[in-house]
């Protein structure tokens, strides 16, 4: 066969395999298709606004918040070359810190805020509620068709997602960290929609100190695959880009108009619950240190209250 049409036998290959996830899986892929017409709806009105005149005031606080997060990615991964070897148990230990924090920060930052604004627009508590359930189921459909869709590895599970096992595994442990930090990236500009530094420091806060221990164990789940100490770090810290550029979209879906702010709160929150849930709580069982992890996960949850009550 020539060379040409081996090196044009993968990108259809790639579409046949969605195709059959779609017809094997049609209310997931319905669920995401909803979920990113919801994201470009929220996006084009928001661009509306600022066609019109209603320019943000808060692009700068949401990129400063993602690049925090990517600043403290980076350490993170710095910390994988200094330190070169961390044992399991302590990994473990700083991810359920991790996920402690995120899972405070998706109640205290996200959904109580998110069902504040929400009640002043409806006036009501179950309107209010409903608002925002509506924003996490968003999330969560985001994610699971993500997860389903886009091809990634997990060391627990092994490759994940379409025509997987045809990529490196290199490329699919990124595809899981990009999966991993868009959500937070969407959390830290969302929180700045309204300019509200009692909501947006102490997330942002929380998201950038969890950063660095998750910064930490990607850099090292890529030095398992192969990866020399130096480009592991790189790509680690590459990762973190997507913070940024998650901290735009979110800025941009909560700006449209008024319940886009609540949906948006809910929509984040939904998205990170669901990969503390899905993915960082399940990687810190799986060596058996599971008392470990979860006292590390109550301690984050603890410093994550703390921090939204003294910065809030």
């Amino acid at each position: 066969m020539p060379p040409a049409h081996s090196h044009s036998a993968a990108p259809p290959s790639l579409i046949h395999a969605w195709r059959q996830q779609a017809l094997s899986t049609p209310w997931l892929s319905a669920g995401l298709g909803l979920s990113l017409l919801a994201i470009v709806f929220l996006l084009l009105a928001s661009l509306w606004n600022a066609v019109n005149g209603d320019h943000s005031q808060n692009l700068h606080l949401a990129v400063l918040g993602g690049l925090s997060g990517f600043g403290a990615t980076a350490l993170g991964a710095v910390l994988a070359v200094v330190l070169r070897d961390v044992s399991a148990r302590s990994q473990d230990v700083m991810l359920g810190f991790a996920a402690g924090m995120m899972l405070a920060a998706s109640s205290f930052s996200l959904i109580l805020p998110g069902l504040d604004a929400a009640r002043e627009i409806t006036g009501n508590g179950p309107a209010a509620a409903g608002v925002v359930v509506l924003g996490m189921g968003l999330g969560v459909l985001l994610m699971l068709g993500l997860d389903r869709f886009t091809p990634h590895e997990h060391e627990s599970t092994g490759p994940c997602g379409p025509d997987a096992e045809r990529i490196s595994r290199v490329w699919l442990f990124v595809l899981a960290i990009t999966l991993h930090n868009l959500p937070e990236g969407m959390a830290i500009g969302v929180s700045f929609t309204n300019g509200d530094m009692s909501i947006g420091l102490p997330l942002t806060s929380a998201i950038a100190i969890q950063d660095i221990p998750e910064g930490l164990a990607v850099a090292m789940a890529l030095r398992a695959t192969g990866l020399s100490n130096f480009k592991a770090a790189l790509v680690a810290i590459g990762s973190g880009l997507m913070e940024p550029l998650g901290a735009v979209i979110g800025l941009g879906i909560s700006t449209g108009f008024a319940l886009a702010y609540p949906i948006s709160m809910g929509l984040a929150a939904g998205a990170m619950i669901f990969v503390v849930s899905h993915e960082v709580i399940p990687e810190t069982h799986r060596n058996g240190h599971q008392t470990s992890a979860t006292l590390g996960l109550m301690g984050g949850f603890a410093v994550m209250m703390f921090l939204d009550t003294a910065l809030g």
